[in-house]
């Protein structure tokens, strides 16, 4: 064989090792991959919902930390808590938690053991457990805990133990308590449409009247006997303070609810808050009917609106208004000359 045959076989010979070698060496670290947490993306379990499906959902049971169970139902086109209450749903928080359902994303394996899950935030105790149905169907059963350097951790509900990486969820709309999840307002009117106000309690009655765009105003002083007196102007009548109430209830929101047992002392409004009471434009009578009980906690007061059994606990810049004497709607008096100035340099 000539040499120059020779060498060929050879260059040949160490080629065909070369390739050889470079495939099993690929074939191995594809094979390491399959074994590590990036290659098994392909075994992550899929969570995230598309929008038509995530607005087929009908139903969530949530658990948040020790707080009570929280269920979510969709009844006609409305959300209402039927756990552990029953009681309209904050519509604007089912919808952030709709929409987060399209963000939720398994991204990777953190743990294969149990162990870790206390480490993990993602027991019972210490974690959000979220379950979400379509109709009969359970689309969504995770529990979501610690979010750290790494990321938000989570694992499946079940039997397997697997530690998860998980991109898109909001623990911002998943992790409330119980009144977060309730519908809190409690009235919506334009205060441009208020043609009358009324405000009764254990002093008298207030009536407030609008002429165009002028208020008037009267007060019932009441008496000894609990019977209201004649009616007579307000001195130095301040319209802005009408106005002002106004702001306060034309979108007013509770601060929270009424727990089981409280006296509350809304039955007995005239000798322990007030009643407020708004007319609108084309109505005779009051529309909007405010009832205020005892104070909640410092200066929070509890509320029931007309035909509404809800017991409501609303901040005091709404509550005053209701407990309010004659001075609350008046402009400050007029100084006298030399009044409050002092008597003179040492």
């Amino acid at each position: 064989m000539k040499p120059e045959h020779k060498l060929y076989g050879a260059v040949a010979l160490v080629l065909v090792l070369g390739i050889g070698a470079y495939v099993a060496t690929k074939d191995k670290k594809q094979d390491f991959a399959a074994h590590t947490a990036d290659g098994k993306a392909a075994d992550l379990p899929t969570v995230k919902l598309t929008k038509e499906d995530a607005e087929k959902v009908t139903k969530f049971v949530l658990k948040n930390k020790d707080e009570p169970e929280v269920v979510l139902e969709k009844k006609g086109d409305a959300w209402t808590v039927v756990k552990p209450v029953d009681a309209p749903a904050d519509a604007q928080a089912v919808k952030s938690i709709v929409e987060n359902l399209e963000k939720i994303e398994v991204k990777d394996v953190i743990a294969d053991t149990a162990d870790v899950h206390e480490k993990y935030e993602l027991t019972d105790a210490t974690a959000l457990h979220a379950q979400v149905f379509k109709g009969e169907e359970k689309v969504l059963d995770m529990y979501f805990g610690k979010k750290g350097g790494r990321g938000q951790m989570a694992r499946m509900a079940g039997d397997k133990p697997t530690v998860y990486l998980v991109d898109g969820y909001s623990s911002y709309s998943w992790a409330k308590d119980l009144k977060g999840w309730r519908d809190k307002a409690i009235f919506d009117f334009e205060d441009g449409n208020v043609i009358a106000a009324e405000v009764e309690n254990k002093n008298g009655k207030f009536s407030f009247t609008k002429d165009g765009e002028s208020w008037a105003a009267k007060f019932y002083k009441r008496g000894d006997d609990g019977e209201l007196g004649k009616g007579k102007a307000i001195d130095r009548f301040d319209a802005a303070k009408v106005k002002d109430m106004l702001k306060a209830y034309k979108k007013l929101k509770a601060t929270d609810f009424a727990a089981d047992g409280d006296d509350t002392g809304v039955s007995t409004p005239l000798e322990e808050g007030g009643v407020v009471r708004f007319t609108m434009k084309d109505d005779d009578a009051p529309k909007y009917i405010a009832t205020l009980g005892k104070t909640n906690k410092g200066t929070n007061r509890y509320l029931v609106k007309e035909g509404d059994p809800t017991v409501y606990i609303v901040t005091s810049w709404a509550a005053d208004w209701a407990t309010a004497a004659p001075e609350k709607f008046q402009k400050p008096e007029d100084k006298k000359d030399g009044e409050g100035e002092g008597e003179g340099d040492d």
